[in-house]
């Protein structure tokens, strides 16, 4: 029998692929010369990073509530493997999800706004994916 974590699942797969989705757009959306939406982007870069925790998640056989709450996540993730602490500048992405999605909730974000938001995206893609690749997932196909 081979070993399940060797071969990823498809379930994760697609949490993997949809927070790539989201990092792409955010990236994007960077890129306007006019127009620029910098709540947008913050919000996708949110969007990759909780995708990305979850997928690891969905691959430990975590359950998790649903929730964008990015310590939440970072919690349950920290709970199987310790380096995951080292995420925490991550939690500032919660607030992304929620608090500039609606009317009357919105504050002015900033270019230095979404480029963090994006590296930060980043961040927590690179040590998902390390982590994965470290566990022998085949991540040439994600």
């Amino acid at each position: 029998m081979k070993d399940k974590r060797k071969n990823i699942s498809g379930n994760v797969a697609e949490w993997i692929k949809i927070a790539e989705e989201d990092l792409k757009f955010a990236k994007l959306g960077n890129t306007l010369s006019s127009g620029v939406s910098y709540r947008i982007i913050t919000f996708h870069s949110q969007q990759c990073a909780e995708k990305y925790l979850k997928g690891y998640l969905v691959y430990q056989g975590t359950d998790f509530p649903y929730t964008h709450n990015i310590t939440m996540l970072l919690d349950l993730c920290s709970e199987i493997d310790s380096t995951y602490e080292e995420l925490r500048d991550a939690e500032i992405l919660t607030s992304f999800a929620t608090a500039n999605r609606y009317p009357g909730e919105f504050r002015k974000l900033k270019k230095q706004d979404a480029l963090k938001s994006i590296k930060l995206a980043e961040m927590v893609k690179a040590k998902v994916r390390k982590v994965l690749k470290k566990d022998g997932v085949d991540l040439r196909r994600l």
